[in-house]
């Protein structure tokens, strides 16, 4: 079974299409897991990156299509704290997030 996930984000990064060949026996338990194979992987992506602080919020954010406050919740639910940034970092935060709400008012 091949799996594509895409990466939709509104940053000024091009979009990515990564391809995973799984054995098919491992994606019928995945699937059989529940859920979308193809999400699940872009989440255990964007979860990993931002444990590795290669990933700021404001992009696990975008990468999920997620608001600020769902992002929060999206890693308290896996375990993962949201990391300690400093004043300058947090106000760019703030700032991408209130200019992307503008973009698009839910």
């Amino acid at each position: 079974m091949t799996i594509v996930a895409d990466q939709y984000s509104r940053a000024k990064l091009r979009d990515m299409e990564v391809t995973l060949h799984i054995p098919d026996d491992i994606a019928k338990r995945l699937s059989a897991a529940g859920g979308d194979v193809s999400r699940r992987a872009l989440e255990a992506v964007a979860l990993e990156g931002y444990r590795e602080q290669t990933l700021t919020l404001y992009q696990v954010s975008e990468m999920l299509g997620l608001s600020r406050v769902e992002t929060e919740d999206f890693l308290g639910l896996h375990h993962v704290p949201l990391a300690l940034i400093d004043g300058a970092d947090l106000d760019r935060e703030a700032a991408l997030f209130e200019a992307a709400s503008r973009r698009n008012p839910h």
